[in-house]
């Protein structure tokens, strides 16, 4: 069973939490030797040890094998100062890419490299130019792994809960303590004892040196119990003997080492020393107790028993658990070291193992195997993805064969097909992956946008195989697959394209739409997505290019399995449903969608949405759909269609975003749907006018998980309900300056869909709504609403786009299309009833002009605040009321609307002339209006792990830009990167580096292009609530390049593009600089 009080003693960051239950059983210690150390001699001790003592800052920069991606602190020590080594835990110097510096006592910083990480025990050694240290005088400290004895005086030096120097004292209490058992699906330490003492060791502590009286270190620290004071220790014996090979490989430091082979052999199987009493249990003959007592060293208390074997490993069908080990090559082996030593001895031999197994003895042969071997020393990344041959450390918890082709971080592309951490890929596209070779060969044959399947097993299920579908990213959120491999000479991972990528990027045909211009040639192209189409026999796509007759015939066809689908629907449905759900049904679509991890731009709080959307425009060439933007939060999404019509899955593009309403418009390639599709998909029809009005009836229509339409008749019980909804702690889209409507009764917060009349008629959409509420003093949770947008603003976009718009060109399934620009004026506005108003001061004059105006709401509009950045900013205040514009008076949210987009028509410059009343005074101004497109935010930057961008909407709603220039915006930030290691986290403008400004994206890429890797950078920083910061980091090109992802409405799609990287080259597009 597992107790979650033991953890590891890393770094202290990790944290990591223990699985193991304490041994109950009472076993006799080795005989208790008395201190005699002064406190003089632990004084000398330490002044002589501290200054070798050293504190590691670590940043994992990839997930690999049992580590995930982070950046921490812990401890380690020199052990040779001429060769410069360092001695820590394995779980600091990670199995995978890692940069490190150590900082000595004076505070003297320099850059360590990775020499060496034992495959199976929790030690590893640094490197580092013993030259670089110019002002300290220290010395190495010595190892004297015999020293270590129950009750031995100990302290242990290291950075103890973040500290720079701490000594902790205690005494050792146990030599022959099973090795912690730290998670079920990491590292864990076996096949050795560890030392145990009550010296309550906390994070940041991990790889500190226990030393004794005369400053020798006797053991490493490993791990503790946070429950206890307990600590645990790695005996030094094999790492005495690994830091030999090196010392024998050179005298000196070099700036490239030549490779050491440390032997390491393993038969893949793991033991447990047991105490005699429970292998009698076991059936252990009492002559072979006999013998074994005789044969160990005085005092011995058990035997070697088989806990688990490794599938497809040397032992595996040879041993089994609760064999108990007699003896190897006929010597009788007691203890792990003597086995440990023989197996490394006796790498790529055979060796004999005697064995009992329920009392009968067996005999058997094993070849020793090189654990170098199992060990994996390259990984694949794909879309985020981290995966690598199973470790011989997982294969061990998980219990499956080394070598599988093992996830060790899904990334995007795998998670989006809700493929876990920790899965075993066993066929992609319907070919079998054995290796890590076979899914790169699978991988380079595939397309961008083709949707295969893929099929995995879990450790948490062994016997059944799960099956998704995956879909290869169209558009360039990552770098193309690469493989990275470990380099011990350098101690860094050196990288390298793992296929010549021939990119098929969607063609675009580079035609001009005129106004209702619509292609009614069906494009017969194979479909990238994968999603099986109706028009897969090919004499349906050349029937409608040879002949008339044949045409006819499609449309037979078409009719005939139209009328399939309905009688498939189900009589008894149809007829119970209302007029509106019939017509409504087919109009109606399902979203899925995904925002990949490197783009979660615009403070968008979640990785995979879903809802329902209504189609408005329908046609051969096109199709759009309308859906709430808490489904598509922002454009850099992939985004896949379900209709309820007909049952196909395509993927659509996020086209516009409207830069207030609660509303954005995806199209999709209606040829996809094949002909059948086609005709059974249709367009809702929109009616903006008249207005809803309280009383009136509804249906409420939308789609359920199954695709199944789902209806009630409600009642608006409020038309024109206002909202109210604050700032996120990470500033997102919020819906503003809207009215919306409110029912008597719908289905719950999580249904979303139309508003019709009973003719199916769409008068609002049901949308969905994103807000936080506190819980606590400082935590909040994410809280979703539903309510109706009136159709009026979508039918007004809608108009635009198929008529013609006025802004920019967008390439939609291969047609360039002008799409509108939205006039808007930058101001949050709120309602104050004209009961209030009045005892403001607001002249009876007025109050009579607005209800006048507006009999039914009786409010005037007041402002909140102005955009930062906006035309609007320092002319209207807070408080102000707006009475009237262009002399006419407004009392809702709409009438702002009509005189912005009036202001299209005329020729008034796109200013408003407004009557406002401030502090009891009436005011005229001249006030101008921003004009917005519907794209989002379309350009981002990753620099040293931060995603950067421009100030987005929602951040400039707060009311607040630096006054240095908007600057970047730090939208995120990644785990294992120098930011995460410098601590340059969101929520914060970059608005200088290395003292020179950037105002904007462009100067960031100016400057940031210049610098070089290795790099100490100083970047100045202004956070959300205004506080200024300075900070520097020291910038890594080889892990971390800087690029760039742009939107290209050329072609519809994102583009990366690396800006500066250490060798590498971008094979999408031009050679790197630097």
């Amino acid at each position: 069973m597992e107790d979650p009080m033991e953890r590891i003693g890393s770094e202290e960051e990790s944290g990591l939490e223990s699985t193991i239950k304490e041994d109950l059983s009472m076993e006799i210690d080795p005989p208790f030797k008395e201190n005699v150390a002064t406190a003089e001699d632990w004084r000398k001790a330490l002044n002589k040890v501290v200054p070798a003592v050293v504190v590691l800052r670590t940043t994992a920069c990839r997930a690999f094998d049992t580590e995930s991606a982070s950046a921490g602190s812990a401890t380690g020590f020199v052990v040779d100062k001429r060769r410069g080594i360092i001695l820590t835990n394995r779980h600091v110097v990670k199995p995978g890419p890692v940069v490190a510096e150590a900082m000595f006592l004076n505070r003297e910083e320099i850059t360590v490299h990775p020499l060496y990480r034992d495959p199976v025990h929790d030690f590893g050694f640094f490197r580092y130019d013993p030259n670089a240290i110019q002002f300290l005088d220290y010395e190495e400290i010595p190892l004297a792994p015999e020293a270590a004895c129950v009750g031995l005086e100990i302290r242990v030096v290291g950075n103890d809960s973040g500290e720079k120097v701490s000594i902790l004292a205690g005494t050792i209490a146990r030599l022959d303590r099973d090795a912690p058992q730290y998670t079920k699906d990491g590292y864990n330490d076996f096949n050795t004892f560890y030392l145990q003492a009550a010296s309550g060791t906390k994070g940041g502590s991990s790889g500190s040196p226990v030393i004794d009286w005369q400053g020798r270190a006797v053991a490493l620290n490993a791990g503790g119990k946070t429950t206890t004071a307990s600590a645990f220790f790695l005996p030094l014996e094999r790492v005495v003997r690994a830091l030999k090979f090196f010392q024998k490989g050179g005298e000196s430091y070099t700036s490239k080492w030549e490779v050491v082979s440390i032997p390491r052999g393993t038969l893949q199987t793991t033991f447990l020393h047991k105490g005699f009493d429970e292998i009698r249990r076991l059936g252990l003959q009492s002559e072979t107790e006999l013998m074994a007592r005789h044969a160990s060293a005085q005092g011995e208390t058990g035997m070697l028993v088989v806990d688990s074997v490794v599938p497809g490993g040397p032992a595996h069908n040879h041993l089994e658990p609760g064999d108990v080990l007699v003896r190897v090559n006929r010597e009788v082996i007691t203890q792990f070291l003597r086995l440990e030593t023989l197996l490394d001895d006796s790498v790529e031999q055979n060796i004999e193992l005697e064995i009992e197994r329920g009392g009968t003895p067996l005999s058997v042969q094993l070849v020793v195997q090189d654990l170098h071997s199992i060990t994996p020393a390259h990984f694949l990344e794909v879309s985020g993805a981290v995966i690598h041959p199973l470790s011989y450390q997982q294969a061990r918890n998980f219990r499956f064969q080394c070598g599988l082709v093992y996830v060790s971080e899904p990334g995007y592309m795998l998670s989006r097909a809700a493929v876990p951490r920790h899965a075993i890929i066993k066929k992609l596209a319907g070919e079998e992956i054995s290796k890590l070779e076979d899914l790169i060969s699978v991988l380079s044959k595939l397309s961008q946008g083709s949707r295969v399947p893929l099929e995995y097993i879990s450790y948490t299920d062994h016997h059944r195989r799960k099956f998704v579908l995956v879909t290869v990213d169209r558009h360039e959120w990552y770098a193309p697959p690469q493989i990275y491999t470990r380099d011990d000479s350098s101690g860094l991972w050196t990288v390298k394209p793992a296929f010549q990528l021939e990119f098929m990027l969607p063609s675009g045909v580079n035609v001009e739409a005129t106004p209702m211009e619509h292609i009614h040639a069906y494009n017969h192209q194979g479909l990238t997505d994968g999603a099986t189409s109706m028009e897969t026999s090919s004499e349906h796509a050349s029937a409608v290019l040879h002949s008339q007759n044949e045409t006819v015939m499609l449309e037979d066809t078409i009719a005939k399995e139209n009328v399939l689908l309905r009688d498939g629907q189900g009589a008894a449905a149809v007829a119970n449903a209302s007029i509106a759900e019939r017509v409504i049904e087919p109009t109606l679509v399902m979203f899925e969608v995904h925002v990949p991890p490197s783009c979660m731009l615009d403070g968008v709080h979640s990785q995979h949405f879903s809802g329902t959307g209504v189609i408005i425009y329908h046609s051969h060439s096109m199709g759009l759909v309308a859906v709430d933007k808490n489904t598509v939060a922002v454009s850099s999404s992939d985004v896949m269609l379900s209709f309820a019509a007909y049952p196909i899955e395509i993927p659509g593009e996020v086209v516009f975003l409207h830069p207030v309403h609660n509303f954005a418009l995806v199209a999709y390639d209606s040829s996809a749907l094949g002909p059948v599709g086609v005709s059974a998909v249709q367009a809702a029809e929109l009616l903006p006018d008249p207005a809803l009005r309280r009383g009136d009836s509804v249906y409420l229509v939308g789609l359920n998980r199954s695709l199944q339409a789902t209806s009630r008749k409600s009642v608006v019980t409020n038309p024109c309900a206002t909202l109210n909804i604050g700032s996120a702690d990470c500033p997102r889209y919020r819906a503003t300056n809207m009215e919306v409507v409110e029912l008597d009764t719908d289905f719950g917060s999580a249904f979303s869909g139309v508003l019709t009349d009973e003719h199916g008629r769409v008068r609002a959409i049901w949308a969905s709504f994103s807000t936080q509420l506190k819980v606590g003093s400082n935590t909040s949770e994410d809280h979703h609403f539903v309510r109706g947008i009136p159709v009026y603003a979508i039918s007004q976009v809608l108009h635009n786009i198929i008529s013609g718009g006025n802004g920019p060109h967008l390439l939609i399934n291969g047609v360039k299309r002008p799409m509108p620009l939205i006039r808007i004026l930058e101001v949050e506005l709120y309602r104050t009833l004209l009961s209030k108003a009045r005892s403001f001061g607001l002249s009876d004059d007025w109050i009579q002009a607005l209800i006048k105006k507006d009999p039914v709401r009786r409010q005037v509009l007041r402002v909140k605040g102005c955009l930062a950045g906006s035309k609007a900013e320092n002319l209207l205040e807070q408080g102000d009321m707006v009475l009237a514009v262009n002399k006419e008076p407004v009392t809702c949210f709409r009438d702002i609307e009509n005189v912005c987009h009036a202001l299209d028509i005329g020729e008034s410059g796109g200013e408003l002339n407004m009557t406002i009343f401030r502090q009891g005074r009436e005011l005229d101004l001249v006030v101008g209006t921003d004009v917005r497109d519907g794209n989002g935010t379309t350009r981002v930057i990753n620099w040293c792990g931060c995603i950067v961008q421009d100030p987005h909407p929602a951040v400039r709603a707060l009311g607040f830009l630096p006054e240095e220039g908007h600057g970047v915006y730090v939208a995120r930030w990644c785990r294992g990167s120098p930011v995460h290691r410098y601590g340059l986290y969101a929520l914060q403008w970059i608005v200088e580096v290395n003292g020179k400004p950037t105002p904007d994206l462009d100067a960031f890429v100016n400057v940031t292009k210049e610098l070089e890797h290795g790099e100490f950078v100083r970047v100045r920083t202004i956070h959300l609530n205004s506080k200024p910061r300075v900070l520097t980091l020291k910038q890594d090109l080889h892990y971390w390049p800087t690029w760039e992802l742009r939107f290209d409405p050329e072609t519809a799609i994102w583009h990366r593009q690396t800006i500066k990287a250490l060798d590498f080259v971008d094979f999408r597009h031009n050679p790197v600089q630097g």
